[in-house]
């Protein structure tokens, strides 16, 4: 059985033998954790798909690999961030039902409306009450 695509044509994408064993190692778990295909394939597995991938040319080495580790540190923080906003939205909106809870509870127990909430007098009322005592 021939492997396709060759190793010859393989071997034209990369430096060494080793080289492509790692990318091809990589681009698979890649593949297999969901990340998006560059292109339709013939092979139904992970390991035959990022071949068919390195033969096309979609694939590579990347060329500086200090920027793809700052550029994976860089969406790791973003997800992290992310995931702590997400929380703090979940958690407020936790917050905000409770104390609607509270408030439908209190109006429920049957608490009268002065005691919820400060009587505030006018100016008016001071007045009218200081002309009725002349």
């Amino acid at each position: 059985m021939m492997l396709k695509p060759s190793i010859d044509v393989l071997l034209d994408k990369v430096d060494s033998k080793y080289s492509l064993v790692v990318l091809e190692a990589k681009r698979a778990h890649e593949l297999r954790d969901g990340e998006a295909a560059t292109q339709k394939f013939s092979s139904v597995k992970p390991t035959l798909q990022a071949l068919e991938e390195l033969a096309e040319g979609n694939v590579t080495i990347h060329p500086a690999p200090e920027a793809k580790r700052t550029a994976l540190k860089e969406k790791r923080e973003l997800e992290r961030l992310l995931k702590i906003e997400e929380e703090r939205k979940i958690k407020e909106q936790i917050a905000k039902e409770q104390a609607e809870e509270e408030a439908k509870q209190r109006k429920d127990k049957g608490v009268p409306q002065a005691a919820k909430a400060p009587v505030v007098e006018t100016v008016e009322a001071p007045i009218a009450k200081a002309v009725e005592g002349e």
